[in-house]
């Protein structure tokens, strides 16, 4: 890989740090469980690793855009090596929360990335490179989870090490192969604060509407990825192993989706037509979950689940990228980013709350109620690229 090009090695990159944090995601729950947890406190867990996302997510972006990408992806690899090897070494729900807290720090770096496919891609190629990134997600959750699945018969810590190592590994590489993408005429001489950034996105054409559907889509679908494993625990008995596979047969479908067919599609109908169809499949897929009474249907209804996210996801931020100058990619990501934190924050709080208060299915039933919003904006904001494109 030592000539490899550089979305190559952003494409390993990314990869090997979503295989830890898949490793991690599918036993949190029962690992929380050992400490006395409840479906809310899982979800504080889930909270404030999102929130330090929230925090620091336009904090790495907007440095990546006056110091380089390279620097904050190193950082943050380094910083996600250590807080794996905490949440192995965790004998308590709050060593287990400091971990969590400071894996939200090292991991807001992921809009870093994304903004070094902005900067590798033309506006025509941008959702195709997402895809790309996309995909490493993908891949990340298929062998993550069965990682995860598989070690945790060890115990609940052998994981946290596995990914802690992967990380150290994955820091050591990235060193060596990463190269600066980041052209000097582009970076930004000023230190934008937080809100002169956020001002700056919603004052660009199309973005409110686009960051809107970004925090609906986020804000639902955490609030199924944090209560899946507990409704599966009490609808099917599962464990973490039988978790840890479904999440892989998720990513299976993540990889096809964003790895073969984004790119195609998009050529095919555009952007703007792809997002309020894939929130529609979306929709579909949580209203499926609670209703299903066998393995194959769940996985069908997971299926469905991942098919539409699959195309939306790098559909909205190349769409988001398209309308952000070169030299504020970084910033107005870190924006995306962080506002998808505070997504991450509410969805699980909100799943928590109502898996416990109202009954195992009312996390998907209103989750899917989120993704209909979310579809109903998407067509606003087509109608409305529409009209300015004919006006």
């Amino acid at each position: 890989m030592k000539n490899a090009p550089p979305l190559v090695v952003v494409f390993v990159t990314v990869f090997i740090d979503l295989l830890g944090f898949g490793i991690i995601i599918p036993l949190l729950p029962f690992y929380a469980e050992t400490f006395g947890a409840h479906a809310f406190t899982v979800a504080m867990l889930s909270t404030s690793f999102s929130l330090m996302q929230f925090i620091f997510a336009p904090i790495w972006g907007r440095l990546s855009d006056r110091i380089g990408r390279r620097p904050i992806i190193l950082f943050g690899l380094l910083g996600s090596c250590l807080s794996y090897f905490a949440f192995g070494m965790a004998t308590s729900l709050t060593t287990l929360f400091l971990a969590r807290i400071f894996a939200g720090i090292a991991g807001a770096n992921i809009p870093t990335a994304q903004a070094v496919v902005a900067d590798l891609t033309t506006p025509e190629n941008r959702a195709k490179g997402m895809g790309m990134v996309g995909a490493a997600f993908g891949m990340g959750f298929i062998f993550g989870p069965a990682i995860g699945g598989f070690l945790s018969r060890y115990g609940y810590a052998m994981p946290g090490f596995f990914a802690s190592a992967l990380s150290l590994a994955n820091f050591i590489a990235a060193w060596f192969l990463l190269p600066e993408t980041l052209k000097p005429e582009h970076r930004a001489i000023k230190r934008v604060a937080r809100l002169d950034a956020l001002r700056a996105a919603l004052a660009r054409p199309h973005l409110p509407l686009l960051l809107l559907i970004g925090f609906l889509v986020v804000a639902a679908f955490s609030g199924f990825e944090n209560t899946f494993a507990l409704f599966a625990e009490r609808q099917y008995g599962f464990h973490a192993s039988t978790i840890g596979y479904i999440f892989a047969f998720i990513g299976v479908i993540l990889v096809i989706v964003q790895g073969f067919l984004v790119g195609k599609t998009v050529k095919m109908l555009g952007e703007h037509h792809i997002v309020p169809v894939s929130l529609a499949i979306v929709a579909i897929g949580l209203l499926m979950i609670p209703g299903t009474h066998s393995v194959a249907a769940l996985l069908a209804a997971n299926g469905v689940l991942a098919v539409g996210m699959g195309f939306n996801n790098p559909a909205l931020l190349a769409l988001i990228s398209r309308y952000t100058a070169a030299e504020d990619q970084g910033g107005i990501l870190g924006v995306t980013q962080s506002l998808n934190s505070l997504a991450r924050i509410v969805g699980p709080m909100w799943g928590g709350f109502a898996f416990d208060r109202f009954g195992i299915a009312s996390p998907y039933w209103s989750s899917a109620a989120v993704m209909a919003v979310a579809c109903a904006v998407a067509i606003t904001a087509l109608w409305r690229s529409r009209t300015d494109a004919t006006a």
